[in-house]
């Protein structure tokens, strides 16, 4: 008995003195913990993935988008373009160079014959914006809304899928 009790006190010396006993966490919590996040990692696999919502038609939807976002038309870059912006007195102004998505190469063609007329319309709504109106991203997609729709007014055969920004500098 003495020799236990020694082996005891040498043992609290050797750990530092008097530990509070480790407290044992019970085994039902543990399971219900690994319960629950099983039920929630099943949860967002099921939401992710839209099997509550008609899976096959997501997907294909999903799929047809991808496939269009992928297929680019050709290119077409127009000039750099300067202008001053409204409310600057001359002292804010743009640099933006502008590149047009066409829907084919036969708009190419057309572009060519009025590219004047496109290029006069992007120069006067580009200068009639405030440097306030085209410093928010908001402000940058609005205005690239409104290329692309003047844009279609003129074109009869084809069309302009997207309009982008290559360069964009407000001063």
């Amino acid at each position: 008995m003495a020799d236990e009790e020694k082996e005891d006190l040498e043992e609290k010396e050797e750990t530092g003195g008097d530990e509070a006993p480790r407290k044992k966490v019970p085994i039902n919590l543990i399971i219900i913990l690994i319960l629950v996040l099983c039920l929630l990692g099943g949860g967002v696999y099921v939401w992710k993935s839209g099997l509550l919502s008609g899976g096959d038609s997501n997907e294909a939807s999903l799929e047809e988008q991808d496939a269009e976002h992928q297929e680019v038309g050709p290119i077409y870059p127009l000039d750099t373009f300067i202008v001053n912006l409204v409310g600057g007195r001359g002292k804010n102004y743009l640099k933006a160079k502008v590149e047009l998505e066409l829907d084919s190469d036969k708009t190419i063609a057309e572009i060519d014959k009025r590219l004047p007329k496109i290029k006069d319309a992007i120069l006067t709504m580009m200068s009639s914006k405030s440097n306030e109106e085209i410093s928010s991203l908001e402000g940058k997609f609005q205005l690239r809304a409104e290329i692309m729709s003047a844009l279609n007014q003129f074109l009869q055969t084809g069309k302009v899928k997207n309009v982008y920004f290559t360069d964009f500098i407000v001063q």
